[in-house]
């Protein structure tokens, strides 16, 4: 086996993303890349499992956004992937400082190493193709040059952008200059492309040394650099995750690696990979991604077609039915409804727009809300009253708090409560319940091994979750 194959190589998984792209399933705090959006694992666990399995692959190293932390890691402890690093972003500042975070953590032990750059959220189906793609892209990186992937096009996409293919490096026939950078084109230009040959649709995934990039990020922008290298300096530990230092890191600029880096160097090389390829970007490209019937409609939930074709529906809490409609895209969920011809797919930011200039709810946060002890979900709701589910997973427990303005009760379903009331504790089991009353401490823990299902039923003048005052997180 070749020596570069069994070099060390350092996986950084962004996953900073909002996924407004894919409303109303996906959320500002819930995004595409903790969906489970074409397989079995969410996005983020298939791409920690598809890199974890590369020749010399290190733990990762994940950047993610602060509000999905405890879903990040999560997510990729029950994957088997446990990463080396999950660093916190304070806000999201594009993926130029992401990376450079990541870059100054591996430079700071060995300048060296070889970082594999990937998305969060992209679907890649071939696991012997990419390994293939990312062998061929080691020597050169290890060369100084920066790599990227290049996907050949199947048909004029807009929402990606594209890669003209220069001449062959004299040392590695597989691996290609970039004679340029195309942005996202409108359909007039993305068939003219296509026409004229020899351009790549841009993955967005990239093989480097961590002193490559920070090279080439200082010559074009030190800006960054600085500004990532005191956010870097500056991080703090929190549990499990490192924090750069906040002020540092939202004063630097918001840019991509493309733009920083990919377009201005004078390194940047392209390995044309033959591995089937999405970022999963709209409703039409989750369709693509997906399994199909005979009449080349994908339907996951509880789904009845009759004379349809071409078409994408999802049910996520009740039956649909979709009758007579051809390249539709339907999309269920509990507080909102999609329906689309699936060539508007990318018009879909409208809605967003729509729904961000009215503050409405729908556009951050599903019914279901996370928790790093479970979830909850609020399943009814009228003057002075509100009903919901809560699920705490086994050993976990809420924070010690009280409300000023409401009362609840709590009616285990299933599983075991411990329940502390006013200092007073109690051990509760299926079909039984306690009482909340207005200004009392309490806490709630579920100490068995199995998920505590319970009901609470909330009561008072005001039931908003800012009404909550905690003593002990």
């Amino acid at each position: 086996m070749p020596s570069d194959l069994l070099a060390p190589l350092h996986p950084v998984i962004l996953s900073g993303g909002s996924g407004t792209r894919l409303w109303p399933l996906s959320r500002a705090e819930y995004p595409k890349q903790l969906l489970a959006l074409t397989g079995n694992n969410t996005l983020l666990q298939a791409t920690a499992c598809r890199t974890a399995s590369l020749p010399g692959a290190q733990s990762a190293i994940v950047i993610a956004g602060d509000e999905h932390r405890f879903l990040v890691r999560d997510q990729l402890l029950k994957a088997g992937c446990a990463p080396a690093h999950i660093y916190l972003e304070p806000e999201g500042r594009n993926t130029a400082p992401a990376i450079a975070l990541a870059a100054l953590h591996l430079a700071a032990s060995s300048p060296d190493s070889l970082m594999l750059v990937l998305p969060a959220d992209h679907v890649v189906d071939d696991q012997l193709a990419f390994a293939e793609a990312v062998a061929t892209a080691q020597h050169a990186a290890r060369q100084g040059w920066l790599c990227t992937f290049g996907i050949a096009p199947s048909y004029p996409e807009t929402g990606y952008g594209y890669i003209q293919v220069g001449a062959a490096l004299a040392d590695a026939p597989h691996v290609m200059h970039v004679s340029r950078f195309v942005e996202k084109p409108d359909l007039a230009q993305a068939r003219r492309l296509l026409d004229e040959g020899g351009y790549l649709w841009n993955s967005g995934i990239f093989l480097f040394t961590a002193r490559a990039f920070l090279d080439e990020l200082k010559a074009h922008r030190p800006d960054v650099l600085a500004a990532a290298t005191v956010a870097w300096q500056g991080r703090s530990e929190d549990m499990f995750f490192l924090r750069p230092q906040a002020e540092a890191f939202m004063a630097c600029a918001s840019i991509s690696i493309d733009y920083a880096v990919m377009q201005p160097t004078a390194k940047a090389v392209v390995v044309p990979a033959s591995f089937p390829w999405s970022d999963v970007g709209s409703w039409d490209a989750v369709w693509q991604a997906s399994p199909k019937d005979a009449n080349h409609n994908s339907v996951a939930g509880d789904v009845l077609l009759h004379d349809t074709r071409n078409s994408f529906v999802r049910a996520e809490h009740r039956l649909v039915s979709v009758i007579g409609l051809d390249n539709v895209a339907v999309v269920e969920t509990a507080d909102a409804v999609l329906v689309m011809n699936k060539d508007s797919s990318q018009d879909i930011r409208a809605v967003v727009e729509q729904l961000r200039a009215a503050g409405r709810s729908e556009l951050v946060r599903q019914v279901r809300v996370h928790r790093p002890w479970g979830w909850y979900e609020s399943t009814d709701r009228g003057e002075r009253f509100q009903v919901k589910r809560i699920m705490v997973n086994p050993g976990k427990k809420l924070s010690l708090q009280m409300h000023h303005h409401r009362a609840e009760h709590w009616v285990v379903v299933s599983g075991t409560a411990l329940v502390t009331v006013d200092g007073v504790q109690r051990l509760l089991s299926e079909n039984q319940s306690a009482f909340v009353p207005l200004g009392q401490l309490h806490q709630l823990e579920n100490p068995g091994s199995i998920a505590l299902q319970l009901i609470e039923v909330q009561s008072g003048s005001y039931l908003g979750e800012d009404d909550i005052v905690r003593f002990e997180d």
